[in-house]
């Protein structure tokens, strides 16, 4: 993205939830219609739900001058994975890089010793599928241990970089 100087990306504060909450379904509503759903859990949540991410997520919030434009958040699985969800960009904006620089920012905020990066999405979501692919994703079947698996939707992975300790000691 070129134009990052124009962007500021900081850790979610609860002064961000109702615009985050606002955002969401501006983002999400076009996939529920794209894969003939409702049941997407972003469509659900209140601002009370947004504001309870900080307990199991770290959550990165991107703003042009005062507008909220993005966000994505992150989080440890039971087996070890770094979960990268919530990846979103103003509508207006789509197209721009920004969601290939929040991908790679919400893949920072794992744990050096993560081992590989996973997110989902609709199975009929062709352009983030195809987005996540050339970031280096691959589809393949859903964690065991993930809780917000819904039907019609698609997983994907990739090998996260060797661990940074690891990486200095050879």
């Amino acid at each position: 993205m070129s134009r990052e100087s124009e962007y500021t990306l900081k850790p979610f504060t609860g002064c961000d939830a109702a615009e985050v909450a606002v955002l969401q379904r501006c983002c999400w509503v076009p996939e529920a219609v794209l894969n003939d759903t409702l049941n997407i859990p972003a469509l659900h949540e209140s601002v009370d739900d947004v504001l309870r991410w900080p307990e199991s997520w770290e959550t990165l919030c991107l703003r042009n001058g005062g507008r909220l434009v993005g966000a994505v958040r992150g989080q440890t699985t039971r087996d070890g994975s770094w979960e990268i969800g919530r990846l979103m960009v103003a509508p207006d904006l789509a197209s721009q890089g920004l969601g290939r620089w929040l991908l790679r920012a919400g893949e920072r905020l794992a744990p050096d010793e993560t081992t590989r990066f996973v997110l989902f999405t609709g199975v009929k979501s062709e352009r983030n599928i195809r987005i996540y692919q050339q970031a280096g994703y691959e589809i393949c079947e859903p964690p065991s241990t993930n809780s917000e698996h819904i039907a019609g939707t698609v997983f994907l992975a990739r090998p996260a970089p060797r661990p940074r300790a690891a990486a200095s000691s050879t």
